[in-house]
């Protein structure tokens, strides 16, 4: 009977195991990342919506300058072809925000895609949803008329 050498086999178990333990690990450092990117893209497209929306001259003007400005903060950090959903509400005041003393909160919605996934049983890829709130008073980013002197 023969004896099979056993020499190099630790060697070659070592590297299967460092393989399949640490792809893993790439792949949640990975997607720790992209969470994270997408975090603080959302809260800074929270916060710059609201200051647009309350510097606009409407609620009308101030709806489409929140939009456009939530998806320019979104593309600053990289992400163009996310969902975007930008929420406005306002109290005490809800049907004019632009009237006395309201507070304007903006709610931006938005998604990330995990990395290096594929289409999971053709539902799309994996995502994780983030959403940001910041809150402004109305009057925090208007003049008065006649303050000037």
């Amino acid at each position: 009977m023969r004896v099979r050498d056993q020499r190099g086999s630790g060697l070659v178990e070592v590297v299967w195991m460092s393989i399949i333990l640490l792809l893993p690990l790439l792949w949640i450092v990975l997607s720790v990342f992209e969470v994270q990117r997408g975090s603080f893209g959302v809260s800074g497209a929270a916060r710059a919506a609201a200051r647009a929306y309350a510097l606009a001259p409407n609620d009308v003007a101030g709806e489409r300058r929140a939009e456009a400005v939530a998806r320019q903060a979104l593309a600053d950090q990289g992400l163009t072809d996310v969902p975007v959903r930008v929420t406005v509400t306002c109290t005490p005041y809800p049907h004019s925000c632009h009237s006395g003393t309201s507070v304007i909160t903006v709610r931006v919605d938005s998604a990330v895609t995990l990395p290096l996934l594929p289409d999971v049983f053709a539902g799309g890829a994996p995502t994780f949803r983030l959403s940001a709130d910041h809150s402004v008073p109305i009057g925090r980013y208007q003049e008065i008329e006649g303050s000037r002197r």
